[in-house]
């Protein structure tokens, strides 16, 4: 194996490895100031579509965690970015509250299904209007195709199962803009000068976030947190370059190990 570059970037997935919900994960805003301290740029990076980047922010401060707007990369972020680029209008498969990522953008007379996670609109009659107007050649894009998440109650359905219905009734396949899209991860990165082999990313869930990372180049670290499941190691290969208890765990290796 090629010899490794200087860590100078550690990326970090929210939802389910800094927190579950309204809840921290034991340690992980004290981990996090550790991490501060270090010679490296960190960045937020989250498949989350139930709330938009400021509520997201106003949710981390009021668990006490340090962190800036511009330090938070998201799926809607880059399927807005998507949108504007394809000049399309779309209807909006997302929560309400992550509507305000998506301000200015045109939805009347929808050319494009944008979904999200939308536990509100995953019924018949919206799901039915989707699939006529794929049908009729609109463009679908998955902001992610994650197949659950971690709620405080347990596991839920994401919108993946929702997206491949989609693209099973219209023949069709999704243009996916989140991780574990290589071109995520990318985007995460840009502007911070650090090329994906001198990161890392952390992070509960294995396909999406450790082995999508590992895909480009990145190293993964795999969290026992959130959506983690037993065995979820053997699910990727590569395997992730290491597997923690917790966020709190992983920050401690990457301090005495990685710089």
């Amino acid at each position: 194996m090629a010899a490794r570059r200087a860590l100078k970037a550690v990326l970090v997935d929210l939802n389910g490895t800094l927190h579950v919900e309204d809840s921290a994960v034991p340690g992980a805003q004290e981990a996090l100031k550790r991490l501060r301290s270090a010679p490296v740029t960190i960045r937020f990076v989250t498949n989350t579509t139930k709330e938009s980047k400021r509520d997201l922010l106003e949710r981390l401060t009021r668990l006490g965690f340090d962190i800036a707007e511009n330090e938070i990369f998201t799926s809607l972020t880059a399927a807005r970015n998507l949108l504007e680029q394809k000049h399309v209008r779309p209807l909006l498969l997302v929560d309400d509250k992550a509507l305000p990522d998506f301000t200015g953008i045109g939805t009347d007379d929808p050319n494009a299904v944008v979904v999200g996670l939308a536990p509100e609109h995953f019924h018949y009659e919206m799901m039915n209007r989707a699939f006529r107007l794929i049908l009729d050649g609109a463009p679908l894009i998955a902001i992610h195709k994650a197949r659950y998440f971690k709620k405080k109650d347990g596991l839920s359905l994401g919108p993946g199962p929702f997206v491949t219905g989609l693209e099973y009734a219209t023949d069709t396949k999704a243009t996916v803009v989140g991780k574990p899209e290589k071109t995520f991860f990318l985007e995460a990165l840009r502007g911070t000068g650090c090329a994906p082999e001198e990161a890392v990313m952390i992070g509960d869930d294995c396909r999406d976030d450790v082995g999508g990372a590992q895909d480009v180049g990145m190293r993964g670290i795999l969290v026992r947190t959130g959506k983690y499941r037993p065995a979820d190691e053997d699910k990727i290969n590569p395997a992730p370059y290491l597997t923690c208890e917790s966020f709190p765990e992983a920050v401690e290796h990457i301090l005495k190990s990685m710089l």
